[in-house]
């Protein structure tokens, strides 16, 4: 939510938070899912700090807790930040208390999907999707076939080239996809329900 500040110049606006519309059991809900404390959280910022993808995120790590903390479960639902984690745990092993931010993101991404959200970041879904669809298929993921859907749905089928040429040059990339020998089990993955 925005707002706009007494001193600012017109037509800008200031972001802050609005203590309006509360859920005070979102934090035991996200807990539920995620299989996180949330309350742990002593705001340090030490996952903001290690967090490779900090500067492109409305919000860094520690915020989304702490929006959780206050209730404000919709508002970090919307964030940005929510679809930017790359799931790196890069701030799980920064973090003092040990907390898991990248199942807390993880768990809100489901969260958004399930309630209906609209998606800040629709490009890094399509994504998402494509490497999911890459993992049902083969039980790994193709990069030249992930980049290829990825690349169609999104209507962008030449940014990128030099770089995915450069790739299959250097064997980054290999042309075929090969399966895994275990490919039901990992389909059975994508079956399973997760309990709560």
């Amino acid at each position: 939510m925005t707002r706009p500040s007494g001193g600012q110049t017109p037509g800008r606006l200031e972001t802050g938070i609005i203590l309006a519309e509360q859920d005070p059991g979102c934090d035991r809900e996200l807990q539920k899912l995620s299989g996180v404390k949330l309350n742990r959280c002593l705001h340090c910022r030490s996952c903001a700090n290690g967090c490779p993808f900090t500067a492109a995120m409305d919000y860094p790590p520690h915020a989304i807790l702490r929006l959780l903390q206050l209730g404000l479960l919709q508002e970090a639902l919307e964030s940005h930040t929510i679809w930017i984690c790359a799931g790196c745990h890069t701030c799980s092993v920064q973090c003092p208390m040990e907390i898991s931010l990248a199942a807390v993101m993880n768990s809100l991404r489901q969260l958004a999907l399930k309630e209906g959200v609209k998606v800040a970041e629709p490009d890094i879904l399509d994504f998402h999707r494509a490497v999911n669809a890459s993992i049902r298929r083969f039980g790994r993921t193709h990069e030249l076939g992930v980049m290829m859907r990825y690349k169609a749905r999104m209507r962008r089928w030449f940014t990128d080239l030099d770089l995915g040429l450069k790739m299959l040059a250097r064997g980054k990339m290999e042309l075929r996809a090969h399966r895994v020998k275990a490919l039901q089990e990992i389909r059975r993955l994508f079956h399973s329900r997760r309990p709560g």
